[in-house]
């Protein structure tokens, strides 16, 4: 009598098969991935805290999740675009085929040019870059590569979900829009003007300053100028040290107004803070110290283990989608996975989000926090302060969501 095991209603070679390419890393596999953005100058505090956030999600996924293991190769890319390609070509010689980096979009359009540049001279050798904090819009628009995945939400869609809330706020009359003279900085006010003209048309711009990117070390004869100018809100997308030292001019000049941010978070501003500002800190972002699930525990768990704080949470959703995207294609070679990726739908920390096949551009919820004192609801200490970024206001994909005109070209 002749019979065949079955598994699941298969045979079992072909049950064994399956399994094996949907498990494919539970062979032990480690993936090397280069993380590439500044590690020492102006910017070093946000930088190395990024580098730990990327490391610690990378023990993370090997104790929580079946998939291969991750491993970090830092590069000191200086904050210089040059510097990034130099980066760039040295992981690439020690056959990393994985990059991450998201401290500006100059350095982010290097790597982008550099990695399009490097696939097409050397077919099989191909890289894949994961853009986590790099949100010039152009990048998944007029620039945009089938290489770069952006798993930020980009400058529009912050802005986007930043006006939704601020056209309700009947106290916004004048802004002051004050940011870094480069890519993002030169956006994020061009967006602001286009979507509060098109939501408060009645909201007076009362300036507009770009100012060098981690070069000024005083901010006083800014906030003078913010403080002429009859300024009841100040927008910026300033980050680092250049928003560290913007707060602590403001508070040193008693400047009594609302600012509105994208990275209040990052290292070294809520220190600045501390009490607050005179007026209120808001900050637009895909993320909040008080998100329910996983992201609480790893918040918590990583402010054990290094007394700072977890603030770049697109490191779990980077290698949430890396570790489904390998089962997908049941493979860690780029060439597989790129495809995988493309229109994935995988669980974030906040929930489902979706990698946007067109342009590459992650789809995902965003939120607007205030910072607050910390209490029995939210008790989260940012850098010890007392104070925490407690949820206003919460914009779902859909709306948050903006078009592209990215003209996508496949191998």
């Amino acid at each position: 009598m002749k019979f065949t095991h079955k598994l699941f209603g298969l045979p079992v070679a072909a049950s064994l098969a399956l399994v094996s390419g949907i498990a494919f890393a539970q062979a032990g596999q480690t993936v090397k991935i280069a993380f590439i953005d500044p590690l020492s100058g102006p910017f070093a505090n946000v930088g190395q805290n990024q580098l730990k956030s990327w490391q610690f999600m990378a023990e993370h996924f090997a104790k929580n999740a079946a998939g291969v293991k991750f491993e970090f190769v830092a590069f000191d890319n200086k904050g210089s675009p040059q510097e990034s390609l130099n980066n760039l070509k040295a992981a690439i010689d020690q056959g990393i085929r994985y990059v991450v980096q998201g401290n500006g979009s100059g350095a982010a359009a290097a790597i982008m040019d550099g990695v399009a540049k490097h696939n097409e001279r050397n077919p099989g050798k191909e890289v894949l870059y994961l853009n986590y904090a790099a949100v010039d819009p152009d990048l998944t628009n007029s620039k945009c590569n089938y290489w770069h995945f952006r798993i930020d939400a980009d400058t529009s869609m912050k802005m986007e979900a930043l006006t939704s809330y601020m056209k309700d706020q009947p106290d916004v009359k004048k802004v002051y829009i004050i940011g870094q003279n480069y890519a993002h900085g030169v956006q994020v006010s061009r967006f602001f003007k286009e979507t509060i003209a098109r939501k408060r048309p009645d909201v007076q711009i009362v300036g507009d300053d770009l100012h060098p990117i981690g070069q000024v070390k005083d901010f006083a004869p800014y906030v003078a100028k913010i403080k002429a100018s009859g300024a009841d809100s100040v927008v910026t997308g300033n980050w680092g040290q250049d928003l560290t030292l913007l707060i602590k001019a403001a508070k040193d000049a008693g400047l009594n107004v609302n600012f509105y941010t994208y990275y209040a978070s990052t290292s070294g501003v809520p220190t600045a803070m501390a009490a607050g500002v005179g007026g209120k800190v808001r900050m637009v972002a895909y993320g909040h110290n008080n998100i329910p699930g996983v992201a609480s525990k790893i918040q918590d768990d990583f402010k054990k283990k290094f007394n700072d704080d977890w603030y770049t949470l697109a490191t779990y959703n980077g290698l949430a989608m890396l570790a489904e995207g390998f089962k997908v294609a049941k493979s860690t070679d780029p060439v597989k996975v790129a495809p995988a990726l493309e229109g994935l739908r995988f669980k974030g920390f906040q929930g489902e989000v979706e990698m946007r096949k067109t342009d590459h551009q992650l789809q995902q919820a965003l939120y607007i926090s205030e910072w607050r004192k910390a209490d029995a609801k939210s008790p989260y200490s940012v850098e010890n302060t007392g104070y925490n970024f407690q949820q206003v206001k919460a914009i779902e994909a859909y709306v948050a969501s903006t078009p592209t005109s990215c003209q996508m070209k496949r191998p």
